[in-house]
């Protein structure tokens, strides 16, 4: 009897995900899965698409975001994820994540990355995937409990020291209860002030509870420039004592001295990937973006104003040239912006290329949607490593960088039947244009939609199409680690 599919994409160039070789094939989806890979002539489908010439890839895995609001507020939030292909976003990373925790005042930096108080209003992680279920997302989710959101919980806003036992175990309950939940692992901002203050024994304490259930512990480490060899190492021995899988977040080697040294730290992190599970996601810009923290300025790095609660007209704004207006020095202008954001010119650009082609690495946009001027890799990256660093500079294969985002990324997290074209294997797709898809977004544009992304499906159906946007449908599921 011969194969009836809901959607056949013919006569396209497949990336399976795996890093294998592209071929030419045809791929049949019905529901929510891929039912047929290759030659499926005899095949029938409600719907074809004739893809001769274009390529299809699994859905992009966003590795690292800060997308726990945006998956809950439409596509107004999410248009900057599916117009780049990605169909699966992790969320609650660097030690933030929207639960568990209420609040009934404006969060203290960096939490209110995801908003003011009014987003705080969920005691569990179940309340979360509640919530997520009932309103639907256009991508999977899965998600972490953040140190960060822990601490000003058990702590009581009282954040800025060591914990205590009862608030450790307070902490280690809590982990223990999200996972049950729905949660995938547990992630720390250790450079930011309200997780800095925490020992490595807190921390080890605390992801002891991903033991039974083998969560993952992902890491903003504590320091990302002069210190970033001790970082890698105390964030080796955490996973080590917790008997857990860990994942640094963004790696890279900050600040103007320290260029170059991914040398070292790559050297130290493959040492270490043949003795434990560790891998690390990355960004390919030369830049990154958080809160702006006056403290930690410096004249020879350049700073961009991202947000600003009382001075929103500074959005987009050169920090030196916003001080220069005001006839003061940067760090008092930056005072002055707070609450805000920054983008901060603080890594070179070879390291960032070393980074991205090595082994171990995967790629996480660590987009900041709710910014009013956000870093361009929040609507740019997956089409710029596509384009840029594969195509135009050959840095990689385009196999290679399709595995980076979509394979090895589902493999890492714990990503049931995700990553991958072939039977049985959810049917996330991006039918995308290998010869010009590319970034548009730019520091000064940063919200401009790349170029070459054609179609895009999350479990089966339709999110996106070049020409008319998002579809409006919402098929994105919660995905929790090893479990379909």
């Amino acid at each position: 009897m011969a194969l009836r599919c809901d959607l056949i994409i013919r006569d396209a160039t497949i990336y399976d995900g795996t890093g294998a070789a592209r071929f030419i094939g045809d791929v049949g989806v019905t529901g929510d899965r891929i039912v047929g890979v290759g030659d499926l002539g005899g095949a029938s489908a409600d719907r074809e698409v004739i893809a001769t010439g274009k390529a299809i890839a699994p859905g992009f895995i966003d590795a690292h975001t800060h997308d726990d609001r945006a998956v809950l507020c439409g596509p107004e939030c999410t248009l900057c994820k599916i117009s780049q292909g990605v169909t699966t976003v992790v969320v609650g990373n660097c030690g933030v994540s929207l639960s568990p925790l209420r609040l009934s005042k404006r969060p203290i930096p960096p939490l209110d990355l995801l908003g003011d108080e009014t987003w705080w209003n969920f005691d569990s992680f179940g309340d979360y995937a509640h919530a997520l279920k009932t309103k639907g997302a256009e991508v999977n989710t899965y998600a972490l409990v953040g140190h960060q959101t822990l601490r000003v919980e058990a702590m009581e806003g009282d954040v800025y020291r060591p914990a205590k036992d009862g608030e450790i175990h307070r902490m280690h309950q809590r982990v223990k209860q999200s996972l049950a939940e729905g949660a995938s692992g547990f992630s720390t901002g250790l450079y930011y002030p309200p997780n800095a203050a925490a020992t490595t024994e807190e921390v080890i304490a605390v992801a002891e509870a991903l033991r039974p259930t083998q969560g993952l512990y992902c890491t903003h480490m504590r320091d990302e420039a002069d210190q970033v060899l001790a970082s890698i190492e105390e964030t080796l021995k955490i996973g080590k004592r917790a008997g857990v899988q860990v994942w640094i977040s963004h790696h890279k080697c900050s600040m103007p001295e320290n260029y170059g040294r991914s040398t070292q730290t790559l050297a130290l992190l493959q040492a270490a990937a043949a003795m434990q599970d560790v891998a690390y996601d990355m960004y390919p810009y030369p830049a990154g973006s958080t809160v702006l923290m006056p403290d930690r300025l410096r004249d020879d790095v350049r700073v961009i104003v991202t947000w600003s609660v009382p001075h929103p007209e500074m959005a987009g704004r050169d920090l030196g040239e916003v001080a220069r207006g005001w006839n003061m020095d940067r760090k008092a202008a930056a005072e002055k912006l707070l609450p805000a954001g920054a983008i901060t010119f603080q890594m070179d650009e070879e390291d960032v290329r070393r980074i991205m082609a090595h082994p171990l690495s995967v790629i996480g946009s660590d987009g900041i949607p709710h910014d009013a001027h956000p870093h361009p890799r929040l609507w740019g990256t997956f089409p710029r490593v596509l384009g840029f660093y594969a195509r135009q500079l050959g840095l990689f294969s385009m196999e290679t960088a399709v595995h980076k985002m979509t394979g090895r990324t589902a493999k890492l997290f714990g990503m049931v039947d995700r990553g991958e074209i072939r039977e049985g294997a959810f049917a996330d797709l991006v039918l995308f244009d290998p010869h010009t898809v590319i970034d548009a977004a730019t520091f000064e544009e940063p919200k401009l939609p790349a170029l070459g992304i054609e179609q895009v499906w999350a479990n089966g159906v339709a999110t996106f199409a070049q020409g008319t946007g998002a579809t409006g449908e919402k098929p994105g599921r919660l995905i929790t680690r090893h479990k379909s």
